[in-house]
């Protein structure tokens, strides 16, 4: 595993019981492993792709793709303690109201696994050219000049993703920071390795919404929306 620095919260107020349980459950079985290097055929078998989701906050968006598409294999990574939890009572149905098991719930298929960190301490793990399709959704926008280089959408997590990303796929991007929107759009341009699309105000027909977007929009704020595409 690679050490990378993380800035940033990792546990906020105290997990309630339930979800301790979850925790100590569910979370093992679902666990994406750091110790080996990846075999997706194995990890997925059956799955015609694998999509991964970057910073998945509380969980709802992370949870409703699992549920919307059987067929492909996740990953979501989240270092914030409480989002995990958030993630494991919705694949649980806890979310919407108690339950007495800690397995999965019935409407979801096994097809996801979880890495309760930074990512990028693993993506030396992902073999090369093996996603299709990244979700980076509202991330932390840094927005001190001097903390610039802390933002994911960076040059360097850029090229990292690049090599990830089978020739095709896509970078989903959302934020409702024009300054971030603008920083990952020059960053994506000096790598020169993706197709840039128009960023637009309205979500993709496909979109699922997130919590963090509900507020954005409730506080008066215009999310913005991009792909960028492997060339």
């Amino acid at each position: 595993m690679t050490f990378i620095r993380f800035y940033g919260r990792r546990k906020n107020k105290p997990l309630r019981p339930s979800r301790e349980g979850l925790m100590e459950v569910l979370l093992p079985k679902l666990v994406l492993p750091k110790d080996t290097p990846y075999d997706f055929s194995h990890m997925f078998p059956g799955k015609k792709e694998v999509w991964l989701e970057v910073g998945f906050g509380g969980g709802e968006h992370f949870a409703a793709l699992c549920r919307a598409h059987p067929n492909i294999g996740f990953i979501g990574a989240e270092p914030f303690i409480n989002g995990v939890a958030s993630l494991l009572a919705h694949l649980n149905g806890s979310h919407q109201a108690p339950q007495s098991h800690t397995d999965l719930a019935p409407e979801y298929v096994p097809n996801m696994r979880i890495y309760p960190d930074d990512i990028r301490q693993v993506f030396p793990l992902f073999p090369k050219e093996s996603l299709s399709r990244v979700f980076v959704l509202y991330p932390d926008p840094w927005p001190k000049a001097r903390h610039a280089r802390r933002r994911f959408m960076n040059l360097e997590n850029l090229k990292t993703l690049a090599d990830l990303l089978k020739k095709g796929g896509q970078i989903d991007l959302a934020t409702d920071m024009p300054f971030y929107m603008d920083f990952a759009v020059e960053q994506a341009q000096l790598s020169g390795l993706f197709k840039l699309t128009p960023v637009k105000t309205t979500a993709p027909n496909d979109w699922i919404t997130t919590r963090y977007e509900q507020k954005a929009l409730a506080a008066g704020r215009t999310p913005l929306y991009t792909r960028f595409i492997r060339k």
